[in-house]
């Protein structure tokens, strides 16, 4: 029998969480045994509330006398929200702890940045929900995160999270008692197609924006891959191998607006997610969205949200005024110009 631990961090994702339990349960009731064993643990006694509010009770709180004597062979950690924003040194000493004591661990959503937080990812392949990518890799450089749907790497487990904790948990199962067993378990859940774990976390970009056109289809997960670097039509159009003035009519026919406002769009949006989900100064989150200016930044993201950079980041719930590792943010830290 496994023994595994879900510690469960504030605002987790409930959708998260129970597709990686839930196929461990029917794992028991498929066979008549109880292959697997698993506890809710949580930093407080008062437990830990999900991202639409339910809380659920811990079987074991950290805070409490003789947490540590409790073993496991695998522990979760389930994080939601803004990951970012989580910085508790009992939480991330009791995760080393297990990890000397030959502890699997891994990190579901967001939980691989509490691992990584706690130093526990150096040195390992990871990947986390796409909503975390931008900003884990402005926090951690030196890490490898991927935008794939779960990695093992040894004795480290990463899944982004949503129905991708169901196909993280059908190669565990396969891995420990069989592929039959795997495949029981997954049409118990009506898991019709099992993914791997080197599938992407969103769609490609024909069934993301309807496209038909492969030259545009091949523009946009070009564009999508290089948005903070300078980059213009006639370049794009050699690298799809078309004409600049075919790629200007195809992005007005089937995208309504001209490549260079969806990279705008592009760029904007990445801006937003860092704001969302790092503590990085205004200023650098310009720079890192391929912005020279941040006050054309702040004018554009304004235009395009309604609401400045700054008033973004202070409506973020959880977000802490004075954590950043600058305050230089203003508008004048960089000299006038715009988009690279």
């Amino acid at each position: 029998m496994r023994r595994i631990g879900f510690l469960l961090i504030e605002n987790f994702s409930l959708m998260s969480f129970a597709a990686a339990v839930e196929p461990l349960r029917a794992a028991n009731v498929i066979t008549g045994r109880q292959l697997y064993s698993w506890s809710i643990v949580a930093p407080k006694a008062a437990g830990a509330a999900t991202s639409s509010g339910a809380r659920l009770a811990p079987d074991l709180a950290l805070s409490a006398a003789g947490a540590d004597r409790r073993r496991f062979d695998d522990v979760f950690v389930c994080a939601g929200g803004n990951p970012a924003t989580f910085v508790d040194e009992a939480t991330f000493a009791w995760l080393r702890r297990q990890a000397r004591r030959g502890t699997r661990m891994g990190g579901v959503s967001g939980g691989t940045w509490i691992l990584a937080r706690a130093g526990l990812m150096a040195g390992y392949r990871c990947t986390i929900h796409w909503e975390h990518v931008a900003a884990f890799r402005e926090a951690f450089a030196e890490i490898d995160v991927r935008p794939t749907l779960f990695e093992i790497d040894r004795d480290r487990l990463s899944c982004a999270g949503g129905i991708a904790s169901l196909d993280l948990m059908h190669a565990l199962i396969e891995a420990d008692f069989g592929a039959e067993l795997a495949r029981r378990v997954s049409e118990w859940f009506l898991q019709t197609s099992v993914r791997t774990g080197d599938g992407s976390q969103r769609m490609e970009p024909p069934a993301r924006f309807n496209v038909h056109s492969a030259p545009l289809a091949a523009a946009l997960a070009l564009l999508q891959r290089r948005y903070t670097e300078p980059i213009d039509a006639t370049t794009l159009a050699q690298a799809v191998g078309i004409s600049t003035r075919h790629l200007q009519r195809l992005f007005l026919s089937q995208l309504g607006t001209t490549l260079e406002r969806h990279l705008f769009a592009i760029r904007l949006d990445h801006a937003r997610q860092l704001l969302r989900q790092s503590t990085l100064p205004v200023l650098e989150v310009a720079l890192a969205s391929g912005f020279v200016s941040a006050s054309h930044f702040s004018r554009a993201y304004k235009t395009q949200f309604g609401i400045s950079p700054r008033q973004e980041r202070q409506n973020r719930a959880g977000y802490r005024s004075g954590t950043h590792s600058s305050g230089r943010d203003d508008a004048n830290s960089l000299k006038k110009g715009e988009m690279a």
